[in-house]
């Protein structure tokens, strides 16, 4: 079985694809799905002796263009599939391109909004703020005063998107059918929640409206700040919104994190998170410090909200309980939640997964409270999930991925700030919350 069974307009991607699993190390998929060709065998032989670093994977997703950017910061997740540094390399992915032309912008605003861009708005800067694979920002005032920001989607990119993930979902389908490692992986099944993730992202009204429901819900936190879009001003192409002055955490010089009260921000940040995961069940599920502005006025924006996630009543609770568990170094109980949240495949080994569990946060029952990555464990779980044959829901991921995020985020605002005291200071009064959407009040205290 070969490579030209598959579409000839999509041969270029397959043989990037199939290069990449070549190159680092997976040319055993390569052979057991039968997408070997002689081409391909003289490669692999080309690279027997070489060791590519952690840094090249990033670096080669980076080329391959959007889809494979957001592939990487997915795998970045997957303790289960990658060895750390890989991980490590994968999280600090650069999404930054070569900006589209003016000219390109001015086509697409005009034709989503029906008007110029010369009479929609005050005033236009033709130089972008950023440029990211899958849009750029400009800055732009309004014919009222405001000052906003207006994302352009980069011309061609759903199309490109469509296409690449078709072309990964044929190899991953060849690798699942015919390969051990794709059977227990499911490689299919992750490519669908990437494309759900990156239809949903490239749709700039949707992230609008996700502005405006995250901004509802954190409407308390006033040390938190959302950008409200401009209704009249956005597409499913083109999202304009406020323009909050301030600069990347990760930009802030020493002095000037010097000027805010680091600690107070941290915590205010880490429970507008919790109230998000485990009370609204809908969250901002891309909080990595490039996202996550301090304001002039001191306070925290997050932006880009592309990329959220939805949960329900009965995972939120369970996924409380597991970060309590984990935090107080309880494993056996840590083991028996994860079950609950998942699905055993006929080969489960539940005897092997609970041992490991209950070890690994054991393991880290030694670490001092305020040192423990409740994000790192859950995602080491993840691996012990799937090197037992268990399979655990997308969300599960998810959210580690966030609170990993998030601890980088608040490890720059304050290093010292211990997200487990927040967590098990909450605990009782959210897992009340969650209770009392589906019992009664009698029942509720029988299960604190």
């Amino acid at each position: 079985m070969a490579l030209p069974l598959f579409k000839t307009e999509q041969l270029k991607r397959y043989k990037d694809i199939i290069a990449l699993l070549i190159k680092y190390g997976r040319s055993d998929l390569v052979r057991e799905a039968g997408l070997s060709t002689p081409a391909i065998r003289r490669e692999s032989l080309a690279l027997i002796g070489k060791e590519p670093q952690p840094e090249e994977l990033a670096s080669d997703l980076e080329n391959l263009g959007t889809t494979f950017i957001k592939l990487g910061q997915l795998l970045s997740t997957r303790g289960d599939l990658l060895p750390e540094p890989y991980l490590d390399a994968l999280a600090r992915l650069q999404d930054k391109v070569e900006p589209f032309s003016f000219e390109e912008v001015d086509a697409i605003v005009s034709s989503e909004l029906g008007i110029r861009i010369s009479k929609a708005f005050a005033e236009f800067d033709p130089e972008p703020l950023a440029a990211a694979s899958l849009a750029q920002v400009h800055r732009a005032w309004m014919r009222d005063g405001r000052a906003v920001v207006v994302k352009v989607q980069r011309p061609g990119v759903r199309e490109q998107i469509v296409n690449d993930l078709e072309a990964l979902e044929e190899v991953a389908s060849f690798i699942d059918a015919h390969t051990e490692i794709g059977k227990r992986y499911e490689f299919v099944n992750m490519l669908e929640d990437l494309r759900r993730s990156l239809l949903r992202e490239i749709d700039f009204q949707r992230e609008g409206n996700n502005l405006i429901r995250l901004g509802d819900s954190l409407s308390s936190f006033k040390l938190i700040v959302i950008p409200e879009p401009i209704d009249d001003f956005t597409t499913s192409r083109v999202l304009t919104m406020d323009y909050i002055p301030g600069k990347k955490i990760t930009a802030l010089s020493p002095l000037r994190l010097m000027e805010v009260d680091g600690a107070k921000l941290s915590e205010e940040l880490f429970r507008a998170y919790l109230k998000q995961t485990l009370v609204d069940g809908f969250f901002h599920a891309d909080p990595h410090p490039g996202n996550v502005f301090l304001t002039d006025d001191d306070r925290v924006a997050l932006l880009d909200l592309g990329m959220v996630s939805n949960i329900g009543s009965t995972f939120q609770e369970n996924y409380l309980r597991l970060l309590l568990a984990i935090s107080n170094g309880r494993g056996d109980e840590a083991a028996e939640i994860s079950i609950k949240m998942g699905e055993p495949k006929p080969r489960f080994d539940e005897s092997d997964f609970r041992h490991r569990v209950s070890d690994l946060v054991a393991e880290h029952a030694d670490t001092a409270l305020d040192r423990i990555d409740a994000g790192q464990v859950v995602l080491r779980i993840q691996r012990i999930a799937a090197d037992t044959w268990f399979r655990l829901p997308p969300e599960f991921t998810m959210i580690a991925k966030t609170l990993m995020n998030l601890d980088r985020v608040v490890y720059i605002l304050a290093p010292n700030f211990d997200p487990n005291a927040i967590i098990r200071e909450e605990a009782t009064s959210l897992i009340l919350r969650n209770l009392v959407k589906s019992v009664e009040p009698g029942q509720v205290m029988s299960g604190v």
